[in-house]
């Protein structure tokens, strides 16, 4: 058996077991590759689920180790170097751990996507296309989600301010400095918090919604709700929103594609 799974903690509402099994379905091969959710609170377990688990060939990482799972790999690909954070582990042939982020590959080509060209075919998927955007682009919240998404801004030209709760660095603006000229100048807002995750869907982050505008464009890396409360004050003002649910989809299968390399 080829087992791939998922680790991370809680995995009470996992997207990649799901995807998985249907795609082993699919393709055929149900019968010799399986896709497990191991929930693991402390990353000091780590070490023991890869020797407990031979059959192990990748694993995807969430929230919280995808930073803290970087010291018991062997070697790390030099994009996920870059971004401090890794989200893919493959098991080579030799039994060292390599480590890969396929978020950013996820979100880099969903935004290229969301803001296209007009005679660029899209995905049944992509819903409200942006036709050729130039925009500022505020990254709420500075956690491990966040440090993919800062990489692939820079790699695509696009300026942005990171907006969080406490000042990690002297750019950090803090969610109570937001004033509605720097919301008037960043017309593209990605949430990368958890915040509105279900079963807390009454949540949101905490930014002046007064000020959006039809010229704003929210990205929220939450698919569960597919709405959620932030897209909803957006769309309220007449903003565009997408969730993360292209992204999960871009991401799941950049990792199916670094295991079978």
């Amino acid at each position: 058996m080829n087992l791939f799974g998922l680790i991370g903690y809680p995995l009470t509402h996992s997207f990649s077991k799901g995807y998985f099994t249907e795609k082993f379905q699919n393709l055929g091969i149900a019968d010799t590759h399986g896709y497990e959710k191991f929930e693991m609170q402390n990353i000091e377990d780590f070490s023991e689920l890869i020797q407990n688990n031979p059959d192990l060939r990748g694993l995807n990482v969430t929230i919280p180790h995808k930073q803290n799972v970087i010291g018991f790999l062997d070697e790390i690909e030099d994009s996920a170097k870059k971004i401090g954070a890794v989200n893919v582990v493959k098991v080579l042939p030799d039994n060292r751990l390599k480590g890969y982020n396929s978020d950013y590959y996820g979100f880099k080509n969903s935004l290229e996507e969301w803001f296209v060209t007009p005679d660029r075919d899209l995905p049944s998927d992509v819903l409200n296309p942006v036709r050729g955007l130039s925009a500022k682009a505020l990254v709420l919240g500075d956690g491990g989600a966040a440090r993919a998404i800062k990489v692939a801004l820079e790699d695509l030209g696009i300026e942005f301010k990171v907006v969080a709760r406490r000042r990690i660095t002297d750019e950090t603006i803090l969610f109570e400095e937001l004033t509605e000229e720097i919301i008037k100048t960043h017309q593209l807002i990605i949430n990368t918090t958890p915040l509105g995750t279900f079963p807390k869907v009454e949540e949101c982050p905490e930014i002046p919604y007064q000020f959006l505008t039809e010229n704003h464009y929210l990205y929220d890396l939450i698919y569960n709700p597919a709405e959620t409360l932030f897209m909803k004050k957006g769309l309220e003002k007449g903003a565009k929103a997408m969730n993360g649910l292209r992204m999960l989809h871009l991401q799941a299968e950049k990792s199916w594609e670094i295991w079978n390399e």
